[in-house]
């Protein structure tokens, strides 16, 4: 540690001292926004961005872990990204291959797949079955990786889900309109069985979801950071945490 980040680590020290650890969220979902502009602000190739973006991703799990978080989810790439150039996607899936690889091999959290993996391509969608099934009896964090990930596309994908399952039932078009229901359709999405979050992180200076968790975040607490994601620190984290223990939570009223 460098004498310029001493006052940030007494500034983190100060935060998580005050911190309500009641009023903490269990829940943290963040879009890990900025890696390009991170990389064209130091003229670097758009991929050492991207590895930035993962290296700070490890970090951040190790934040949650340490404050008692039980489910993060990690926006790695969305639907639109699969249009990128190969230039940058290639590469692109080889680092969220090696992240979500090193999620799993740490042997510490669970992973769960978060998205439509029959976008992918094959080896990106067999990497996080293998890390899901490896870390599917672990005890520890909830770990959401969410990659060819669409918020739109969800819910597209569960309400589909649950027509299928009702019309290989024999259901009468009458009685399978009967079950798309706000509870039928959560019972299908992506993250069913989950707790939705509490809390949805931002970096990069970007206010908007950008199709991010749709129907989750109805009532979720937002928090947008200036920092681009590479740049996200710690302290930056005790910010959001300490900004959403101190709202009133009103869940929709």
């Amino acid at each position: 540690m460098g004498l310029s980040d001493l006052p940030y680590r007494i500034y983190e020290k100060r935060i998580q001292r005050h911190l309500d650890r009641g009023r903490l969220p269990q829940h943290v979902a963040v879009l890990m926004d900025g890696n390009r502009r991170w990389a064209r602000a130091l003229s670097a190739p758009t991929s050492s961005g991207h590895q930035a973006g993962a290296e700070k991703a490890r970090e951040f799990l190790g934040w949650c872990d340490e404050l008692d978080v039980n489910v993060v989810t990690l926006w790695m790439l969305s639907t639109d990204n699969l249009n990128r150039p190969e230039d940058e996607l290639v590469p692109l899936l080889g680092i969220i291959e090696s992240l979500i690889q090193d999620i799993a091999a740490s042997g510490r959290w669970r992973v769960y797949p978060m998205g439509a993996l029959d976008l992918l391509p094959p080896r990106t969608a067999t990497v996080i079955k293998e890390a899901a099934d490896r870390t599917r009896d672990l005890d520890g964090m909830h770990v959401n990786v969410a990659v060819g990930y669409g918020g739109r596309r969800e819910i597209a994908d569960a309400v589909r889900a649950l027509l299928h399952e009702h019309a290989a039932k024999g259901a009468s078009l009458e009685e399978v309109a009967e079950v798309v229901t706000v509870e039928g359709i959560a019972e299908h999405l992506y993250t069913k069985g989950q707790p939705d979050p509490d809390l949805v992180i931002r970096a990069s200076g970007e206010q908007r979801l950008s199709g991010f968790m749709l129907w989750q975040s109805a009532n979720s607490e937002f928090y947008f950071c200036e920092a681009l994601w590479p740049d996200f620190r710690r302290v930056d984290f005790l910010r959001a945490l300490r900004s959403y223990s101190e709202r009133e939570r009103r869940y929709g009223r």
